[in-house]
């Protein structure tokens, strides 16, 4: 099957980014106003005399767990309990793909019918916009970026991210690395211009883009006021990283399970990141009392 037009392609892709902000922005909004009302009304069911009183005398030690997990006015409360249940889940998807590679032959004979379905954006000057898009998840890019980061983060006195950062990038790499000389997975046929020497699972394009990039929005849009402002860069920031990470495929150096793996890795190592940086603020906000 013969490529689609470049217009047509850029017309489809166009749509599918409003498409996808209009979505994403409703999701913000009915989370941000309703996950506040639910908080409470929870927190309310739980403090009411009888059920507090009833469940304190019941499950005494339950009770101060649950409560200390899901405190709201401190990391070690809900936000480190909701950031743990996520990389835990992180880690099942990781290790069933994992599973699926070693075990079976469906995902693979996917990731090829896949790979070869994408023969119908491989557009030259499609191919040629990707090129350049997979440039910004090289390694050179992507410790340039770290390093520049690394320097704005001094310079302006928010030392307390730097160690998050180190540790996203650091182990996202070193984890995706052994991944690759532990399976040794082969890459598929290059039938662009790109090309490349290591084995293909996971991905390290998606894992360093979703470890640096992912940390960098975080870092910016921590402190950053309004909620309409935070969307727009967590957005656009997200979009940069899916750009990075599906370039792998649509230039045929990567199958779409190693950019999935890639992207589990990097994913629990950005968020190992941000429980270190806010673990390294809530000790200096006390240090401060």
């Amino acid at each position: 099957m013969s490529p689609l037009p470049f217009w047509q392609l850029l017309l489809m892709l166009v749509a599918a980014l409003v498409a996808s902000r209009f979505i994403a922005w409703w999701l913000w909004r009915a989370l941000a106003f309703s996950g506040p009302r639910v908080g409470r009304g929870l927190t309310g069911l739980a403090q009411r005399p009888r059920l507090g009183g009833w469940l304190q005398r019941r499950f005494p030690g339950t009770t101060r767990l649950v409560a200390a997990r899901t405190a709201v006015d401190r990391f070690s409360g809900l936000p480190l309990t909701l950031i743990a249940a996520l990389a835990l889940y992180l880690i099942f998807l990781g290790v069933g793909l994992v599973e699926d590679l070693v075990e079976g032959e469906e995902l693979i004979a996917f990731d090829r019918r896949f790979n070869d379905a994408l023969g119908v954006i491989r557009n030259p000057h499609v191919v040629d916009l990707f090129g350049w898009i997979t440039g910004l998840g090289n390694t050179e890019t992507l410790v340039a970026v770290m390093l520049v980061a690394t320097g704005f983060l001094w310079a302006h006195g928010r030392h307390r991210y730097i160690p998050g950062l180190v540790l996203a990038v650091v182990g996202s790499q070193a984890l995706t690395y052994a991944g690759k000389f532990a399976f040794d997975r082969d890459r598929p046929d290059f039938v662009t211009f790109a090309t490349a020497s290591t084995p293909s699972f996971p991905s390290a394009h998606a894992t360093g883009a979703i470890a640096v990039y992912g940390f960098i929005i975080y870092a910016i849009a921590r402190d950053l006021p309004g909620m309409g402002r935070r969307f727009e860069l967590g957005y656009w920031g997200l979009v940069l990283i899916a750009l990075i990470a599906s370039s792998r495929a649509v230039l045929s150096v990567h199958y779409v399970s190693d950019i999935g793996a890639g992207l589990l890795v990097g994913g629990f190592w950005l968020l190992s990141g941000f429980a270190l940086t806010e673990y390294l603020r809530q000790r200096e906000g006390v240090r401060r009392l």
